[in-house]
């Protein structure tokens, strides 16, 4: 593969983690809902964080190790795919990314190895 396609198999699984995370820190702002004392919603906010730290943390760990990513983000996607099993668009906007992060990962790896 040329440098160009070698980069972006490296990058886009990168970036893509990184966003999944930045989307559920968005989505975990939720727990500011109107009327809800800011001292009362700060719990559930930093409760709702947890999923997103959990990314970054997969994230950070598949950063040099990329069979790390594959094998976590699949199972965080199959995970969340459980406890959401009443809420297909949940699964689509949550699992689905984190599957795609997992399958850009593992292809990352097989290329890593097939390069070394």
């Amino acid at each position: 593969m040329g440098t160009t396609t070698t980069r972006a198999l490296k990058w886009a699984p990168r970036l893509l983690g990184i966003a999944v995370s930045l989307l559920l820190g968005i989505l975990s702002l939720d727990a500011f809902d109107r009327g809800t004392p800011f001292v009362q919603a700060l719990p559930d906010f930093l409760m709702h964080l947890v999923p997103a730290v959990i990314v970054s943390s997969v994230v950070a760990l598949a950063w040099h190790r990329e069979w790390i990513g594959a094998v976590l983000f699949a199972v965080l996607a199959a995970a969340y795919g459980v406890m959401a099993r009443e809420h297909l668009s949940w699964i689509a906007a949550i699992s689905v990314p984190l599957l795609i992060t997992g399958v850009l990962f593992g292809w990352s790896a097989m290329h890593r190895r097939a390069g070394a």
